[in-house]
């Protein structure tokens, strides 16, 4: 891991996102009206995405484990696209970029998890860091 120990801990905030995207209208209407097999797919999906934040140094090594102060995972649909928005703070030495990403990410897969047994065309789309403030470096990325 890199070495922080010479940096002050101030408040870092990441924003990062992922699409789903079904083939079906009924796709999207099963979510609406929680009508899934798996069941609640938005509910199950943050449920993964919190511990996916979470668990983010457990799984990737040069990650430093760190506190998480706060994270708000949430969901637009515009047509056949879910759009997963996650934000992370935490007031620490270093940054919440790839602990957004991977929470992302985790919520994507999930929800692929519970839509496959109706939806055989799921895509996963632009992950993607979308903002980050804190520490030397503030990055707000324009879509």
């Amino acid at each position: 891991m890199v070495d922080i120990t010479h940096k002050k801990a101030t408040l870092r905030t990441a924003i990062a996102q992922a699409i789903v995207q079904v083939s079906s209208e009924d796709t999207i209407e099963a979510i609406k009206n929680n009508t899934v097999p798996k069941g609640d797919v938005f509910a199950m999906s943050k449920a993964a995405g919190l511990l996916g934040v979470k668990k983010t140094a457990d799984l990737l090594p040069d990650c430093h484990p760190l506190p998480i102060e706060y994270t708000d995972i949430s969901y637009s649909i515009n047509g056949l696209k879910i759009s997963v928005l996650i934000t992370v703070k935490t007031i620490y030495k270093t940054g919440v970029e790839v602990e957004a990403m991977h929470g992302a990410s985790i919520v994507a897969l999930n929800m692929y998890d519970m839509l496959k047994p109706i939806d055989k065309g799921i895509e996963i789309q632009n992950i993607k860091l979308l903002k980050k403030t804190g520490g030397k470096s503030d990055i707000g990325i324009k879509e």
